[in-house]
Order: structure tokens, then sequence, then C-alpha cells
């Protein structure tokens, strides 16, 4: 539609962001928000243009012009379909677009970080170009997926990156390696596992949801937009918790949910006690949702249970996501510090 009444062709176009910059050359702003059906009301009497469509062409126009990188490794089980982390990838677009950096994303597959790959499958080089690409990274995502198949590798991944302090965000079973190499590595609990993995372990950090039914997995998912609190907003060093902060301070924020497992009520309390802090949960205190160490002892090390890609917007970033990227292009200490001004 927007090309019939424009009499222009959009192809060839790299980024829909700057489709602005070319119509706006051609005096076709009207016909652009006529056709998104916006109307005249919203326009900005000196500009023309409504004021969310002048943020968003000094956006495009801004995205053109980035010349430091920021390289960002996904650690994941389906990297050979990279549209499975879709909306993973829009949204480190979208923060990386705010801490105004060229995105290079790497991907590593998960299997391929696990020293047994290398051992038992004879992977040696997959092994060793794995590691040489998380070597690399100024930050890194471990999102989320289903099954066995790489989770000891996001589980080293997630020690990795807390002990030589990188950069990291889990996002649902990335979230639930965090608890797992925490639990293993600071509690010495070694058989430490999720029962999605190993049901008979001695410490079942990870478990499934009691009102979920094992045997029926159709339509059983705890799903949609739920809250979750900040029941712990400040650290015991006096630190607040980051995550809060990127929210603006929210008491209370609102996340949509796609898992069976949970970190399980009956170890909260040892694994927060012993550092993870267990900074975010439901409104019932039971259900966790946000872990993180204090930054006096990483620069940005967050987990969530629920999925915060899904809602980002070009000019609005899923605060976790934009948390990551400033921290991993060193701008997390400014930003904070800016925001209590």
């Amino acid at each position: 539609e927007l090309e019939g009444r424009l009499d222009l062709t959009m192809n060839g176009l790299e980024e829909t962001a700057n489709m602005w910059n070319l119509i706006e050359g051609v005096g076709a702003n009207e016909n652009v928000l006529a056709v998104l059906d916006r109307g005249l009301h919203e326009f900005d009497a000196l500009s023309g243009l409504s004021r969310s469509m002048v943020d968003w062409a000094r956006m495009a126009f801004k995205l053109d012009g980035f010349q430091e990188e920021v390289k960002i490794v996904i650690v994941g089980k389906y990297t050979g379909l990279q549209d499975s982390y879709l909306s993973v990838i829009k949204s480190l677009k979208h923060a990386s677009m705010a801490v105004e950096r060229k995105l290079e994303l790497i991907w590593v597959e998960a299997a391929h970080l696990d020293k047994q790959f290398d051992d038992e499958n004879g992977g040696e080089k997959e092994y060793n170009e794995a590691w040489e690409k998380m070597k690399s990274a100024d930050g890194v995502v471990v999102p989320g997926g289903f099954g066995t198949r790489g989770f000891n590798g996001k589980v080293e991944a997630a020690k990795y990156c807390r002990e030589s302090k990188i950069p990291y965000l889990g996002i649902c079973l990335g979230f639930q390696a965090m608890v797992v190499e925490y639990s293993r590595n600071i509690l010495n609990w070694e058989d430490a596992n999720s029962t999605e993995f190993v049901e008979d372990t001695k410490n079942p950090v990870v478990i499934f949801m009691p009102e979920i039914d094992k045997d029926v997995m159709g339509g059983t998912m705890r799903l949609g937009s739920r809250n979750t609190a900040f029941t712990y907003p400040e650290h015991e060093d006096g630190s607040a918790s980051i995550t809060k902060i990127m929210y603006c301070n929210a008491d209370v924020v609102s996340e949509r949910h796609r898992h069976r497992y949970e970190v399980n009520p009956e170890k909260v309390d040892t694994i927060h006690d012993a550092g993870l802090k267990f900074v975010g949960r439901d409104e019932t205190g039971t259900r966790m949702e946000v872990a993180e160490l204090p930054r006096s002892q990483h620069p940005y090390y967050v987990g969530c249970q629920y999925h915060p890609e899904f809602k980002s917007r070009p000019l609005n970033p899923s605060p976790p996501f934009h948390g990551l990227l400033l921290a991993a292009c060193g701008m997390l200490d400014d930003y904070v510090a800016g925001l209590k001004k």
C-alpha cells in the first residue's frame, strides 16, 4: 500500500528504520501517516511531523553513523536456524541503537562449550572455536530453549561470564543455567541440576511447576504477561538492584512468560544467602523471576525467568537488554550516575 501511495519501490532497503530517511526527502510524510492511520492531529506545528516520527527519523539518521562496534555472543541450541531467536536479535539491535553502537552478533552452539563434547564426540576443533568466540565477547546472552542438549554448555557460559566478569543476560533457560552453575560451583552441590534433565538429582534447584501436568504437553506452560515485584531492591553492600534501576526503579513490572520449570522454592533461601540474589519474585513471593549479582561483584550478571525480548521496541529497548549493552560498552556506571542527577 505504501508503494502505491508513494509511487516508489521499497526493494533493496536494508533496514526498515531507514525508510523514513528515503520517503521524508520526497515529501511523503502525510501519505505515510495516512496509510498508517495516524492522521494529522498529532503533527508538530513547526516541523509538520508527529513527535513519534521526529524521534524515529532522528534514530534512523543516527543509525547510519555508528562507528564503534559492540560484540555480543548468543549461546544457543538452535544457532543453525537463527530465526528461532528473532525477538532476541531485535532486542539486541534496539539496545545497540540506544547505546549508539554497531551490533556484531557472534553465534556459539551451546553444546560446543561442554568439555564432554570434545571428549565424547571428537569435536576438539568445534570446542576450541566456540571458546575463542566466547573470549572475544563484550557481552553474552543465553536465551531460552527446551531439552537437555546444550544445557551444560549454557552452564559453562554462565560460569565463564561470572568468573571473568563478562556482562551476561540469561533468559528463561539461561536464567536457570545461572542458578545451576552457582549451586554447583559456589555451594558445591556438584550434582545440582534441573529435574527437566536429571529427575533423581539430589539437589534439584530447578523443578517442574506443581500446577503443570507432566503427561499433557499441549497448552500447559505458564504463559502470558505476569507481574514481577522487586522484593529485594537493595543489596547488603548498599547498592541498588541493577535490574530495578533499568526498569526506572519501578516496584512492579509486567513481562511475558513461557515456561514449565522454575527455581525450586526449597532451595531459594540457601542460594540467595550465598550471593546470587533473587531480587524479583512473583507477587506471592514464592516464584523466582529475576536473579543478579551485586555490581560490587560483577558489572552486569542478570537473569530473568520471563522473556523481556517480547516487549522490546526500537525507541524503547527492553530494560535487561539495554543494561547488558550499556555494561558491554562500559557505559553502565555513567548511565546510572546520570539517573541520580
